[in-house]
């Protein structure tokens, strides 16, 4: 997989009318944040309403930040869902910087 630029493309007005449907929307619903060393890891709740969230924004960030890379897993038994979001050097400084982490 070639290498990408940790760059989003979207304008900054874009970008600041959009953040609820974004990364920092998911980051607010957080039950949990750990940071790992090229990216974040997020528990979340099971609802459907965090499910859409989360599905949205992974639909919307992966078009504008198309160096992140997203890894989710869904827990049986309504259990947490879990959002691993990583990608290349400066991926965690960015998505902090994105998401007032």
């Amino acid at each position: 997989m070639k290498q990408l630029p940790v760059v989003c493309t979207l304008t900054p007005e874009t970008l600041a009318t959009r953040k609820a449907q974004l990364l920092p929307g998911v980051f607010r619903r957080a039950q949990a944040v750990e940071p790992l060393p090229d990216g974040y890891r997020l528990q979340l709740d099971s609802s459907v309403a965090t499910w859409h969230a989360v599905t949205t924004a992974i639909e919307a960030e992966r078009r504008c930040c198309r160096f992140l890379r997203f890894q989710l897993a869904v827990e049986p038994d309504e259990g947490p869902v879990v959002l691993t979001l990583n990608g290349p050097p400066g991926t965690r400084e960015f998505v902090a910087a994105l998401c007032d982490v």
